[in-house]
This record gives structure tokens, C-alpha cells and sequence, in this order.
């Protein structure tokens, strides 16, 4: 019964991943600008390849951002952006030293010195990971970006706008001060469905043209404008909930201080 239970969930995820991207290219890495009017800086990238164990926990709260992307290969590969500052580039570049970046046991996380003024760091992470990873997410004072995963997705941000490519599954989240851009794929949603929210930004999700779910959004102080063709029941105001194609799982999409954009692509 197991074996039939699994063909079954597999069955069901392949056309997803056939809409999602095999994503090899790093786009990650040190900028190059000056730091003129800015403490000197040394910043410099780390890599490590890690079995993925079935879930992965990625702890991104050293004011950085987190971005997350499905590709086909079986394992992960976490690429981390250690950014140090402080009196002198020499100081800069011992802080960095003294900064560890750990990738084991399904988690993420960095440690490093106490933050003291004049010296300071942070870290953020490039991850490539199964397109059927499950994750959870942490961001601060830094956005989170997630595209073609199909998993259990849960995500809080503080102070970082999110991004959601893509994806499949049960996701759900929040973000505080920071927009939502949603890109969804495929013909209809495949899974439980996604609820993610923010309390100080816009919202601004793209629906491909035939496509079937149940779309519910809300917003406290701010509008709904659609630009996708669907049947509503009333005015829209500042709520909508419609059932687009002939309906399915529930996308849920809210903010407190912001507008609500839907677009057809």
C-alpha cells in the first residue's frame, strides 16, 4: 500500500516539475562597489555540498537574505555570502575569519563575535535543493526568494520583501515590511495550497492564462485591482475570493498596509 501511495504522490508531482526550472546558475557573490562613506569591508564566498535528510531549516537571522532554488539534482549545495566590517580592512578580514557557517543535521545557520560598534557582520545564503524539499525559513533585515520547490514551505521574514516562484506543495508564511511577488506555474495549483501574508507591503501575484484554484486576497488599508479575467460575486474592494478555471486548493494572499495586484501572464 505504502509503495502504491508513493507512485501515486509522484504521479501527481511530475507535471509540476515539469514546470519548474533546473536551476544551476550562481548568481550570489561579493559586489564590487566602493565603500566610500561606509567602514571598510572584506567580504568573501563559502561553499559546501550536504546530503539533503528530508527537511531542510535554514536560520538566516545575522541580517542577511535568504534565496532558495529547486534544481534535479538529489543533494544541497549552500553557497554563503560572509560580509564583514569594522576599523580597518585588516579587522574586516579577521572578523570574517572568525565567522562559522554550518550545514548539518537538515540546518542551516551561521555563528560568529558579538556585534560591537564599529564591527559588524552578516551572512546570506544561495541554496540549491531538491524540487521536492521541504523547508523552513528565517530571514532578517533581509528578503527570502524561493523558486521551483514543491514541498512543505514555511517562511517569516522581518524587514525583506518575498519572492515565490513557481512553486507546488503547502506554503505558507509571513513577512513584516516587505512586498510579496507570487509567480505561479503550471495549469492549476498542486497540493494543500499557499496562505502567506505581510503586514507592511504590496502584493502582486501573476496567474498564468487557464488557470484553476481557489484565489482569496484582503488588505486593511489599501485596494484590489485584477487584470485576470474571473467571475466575482459583488464589488471588489479590498477583498476578493473567486474560484478561478473550475477551482482546487487555496491560494491566500493578504497584507495589512498595501494594494493587491493580480496579473495575467
Amino acid at each position: 500500500m505504502r509503495i502504491l501511495m508513493t507512485a501515486v504522490a509522484l504521479a501527481s508531482f511530475l507535471p509540476v516539475m515539469a514546470q519548474m526550472r533546473d536551476n544551476t546558475e550562481r548568481n550570489l557573490k561579493c559586489s564590487e562597489g566602493n565603500n566610500e562613506g561606509r567602514r571598510p569591508r572584506h567580504c568573501e564566498m563559502r561553499e559546501q555540498t550536504v546530503a539533503y535528510s528530508g527537511q531542510l531549516n535554514i536560520d538566516g537571522r545575522t541580517n542577511g537574505g535568504v534565496s532558495v532554488k529547486g534544481w534535479s539534482r538529489a543533494d544541497v549545495l549552500v553557497r554563503a555570502k560572509v560580509d564583514a566590517s569594522a576599523e580597518s580592512e585588516g579587522e574586516a578580514r579577521s572578523l570574517a575569519s572568525q565567522v562559522r557557517v554550518d550545514a548539518s543535521a537538515g540546518r542551516i545557520s551561521a555563528s560568529g563575535p558579538d556585534r560591537v560598534e564599529g564591527r559588524g557582520w552578516s551572512v546570506s545564503y544561495e541554496v540549491f535543493v531538491p524540487h521536492s524539499a521541504n523547508l523552513q525559513l528565517t530571514a532578517h533585515n533581509g528578503g527570502v526568494h524561493v523558486a521551483d520547490v514543491g514541498g512543505q514551505i514555511e517562511f517569516t521574514a522581518v524587514n525583506g520583501g518575498v519572492h515565490l516562484a513557481r512553486l507546488s506543495g503547502h506554503v505558507q508564511g509571513r513577512t513584516q515590511n516587505g512586498g510579496l511577488h507570487i509567480e505561479l506555474t503550471g495549469s492549476r495549483w498542486d497540493g494543500e495550497g499557499m496562505d502567506v501574508t505581510t503586514t507592511n507591503g504590496g502584493v502582486h501575484v501573476q496567474i498564468p492564462a487557464s488557470y484553476s484554484a481557489h484565489l482569496e486576497t484582503s488588505t486593511v488599508n489599501g485596494g484590489v485591482s485584477t487584470q485576470y479575467p474571473m467571475t466575482v460575486s459583488g464589488k471588489i474592494g479590498r477583498q476578493l475570493s473567486a474560484n478561478l478555471g473550475s477551482g482546487g486548493a487555496t491560494i491566500r494572499l493578504t497584507t495589512t498596509n498595501g494594494g493587491i495586484k493580480i496579473a495575467q501572464i
